[in-house]
């Protein structure tokens, strides 16, 4: 049945049962096997080359570059297009975004966005620890890999449990580091959602990129190791740069 012998591959290579093949998915085949060739950084022929190479229209070949684009495989740069490199890969798990990143050998970082002080609204108020009206931080930070914007990161947390976080913080460090090392909380565990969502005008301005762009979108809810609430955080991440991993044990 040719199927594909890749792990992880899409059986029959994608191709439905009938055989027809959209003119577009054949085109995004070829040019996935020419990313393969021409490796990270390669510059991809033209779209005009393209096109003639293949006897199809320009957006034929837009399409299928479109769609690799939106998969990670391809990335712009100035005006034209090169292979992009391997996506990273970030653990589901109480381990920071600066841990993930620095362990693929890329060199993390933040770019603060505001740092601000407002009264703690009903609904969030069980999630950080507080009551309502008590002042609450929110922190919004673009997250940065090798000094390329990947994802856009809110992270709420009570003053009373950081009062100097506008003082004492780094905000192109970890915040998880910040309160284990200075403030002695260690965080215990925490409940996580995954979605996928498309970015709002002004979130794909901060991370640059097309609001088409889908995005990865972490909900997070943290304790402390006497399972008081901490922090709540949400993370867009760019779906084209990232994956995540987990290790799935068994439960009796």
């Amino acid at each position: 049945m040719n199927y594909q012998s890749t792990p992880g591959a899409p059986v029959r290579s994608g191709v439905p049962e009938h055989g027809r093949v959209p003119k577009y998915y054949a085109v995004k085949a070829k040019l996935a096997l020419m990313v393969d060739e021409l490796g990270e950084g390669g510059p991809l022929p033209t779209e005009r080359d393209l096109a003639v190479r293949y006897g199809v229209s320009r957006e034929t070949v837009r399409q299928a570059i479109r769609e690799l684009l939106l998969e990670g495989r391809l990335r712009r740069q100035g005006r034209g297009t090169v292979v992009a490199g391997p996506k990273l890969e970030q653990p589901l798990s109480l381990a920071s975004y600066t841990e993930g990143v620095r362990r693929q050998g890329r060199r993390p970082g933040r770019s603060l966005i505001s740092l601000d002080r407002f009264p703690c609204p009903e609904a969030l108020a069980p999630e950080v620890g507080a009551e309502r009206g008590e002042p609450v931080w929110h922190m919004e930070r673009v997250l940065l890999a090798d000094d390329e914007r990947v994802g856009l990161e809110s992270t709420y947390v009570s003053e009373a449990r950081a009062p100097r976080l506008d003082v004492d913080f780094d905000p192109d460090s970890s915040f998880y580091a910040y309160l284990h090392d200075r403030l002695g909380i260690a965080f215990g565990d925490a409940d996580e959602r995954i979605e996928t969502v498309l970015a709002t005008p002004r979130e794909a301005l901060l991370i640059g990129t097309p609001p088409a762009l889908p995005m990865l979108l972490l909900h997070r809810v943290s304790r402390d190791t006497a399972g008081r609430p901490l922090e709540r955080v949400r993370t867009l991440y760019r779906g084209d740069r990232f994956s995540f991993t987990t290790h799935l044990g068994r439960q009796d």
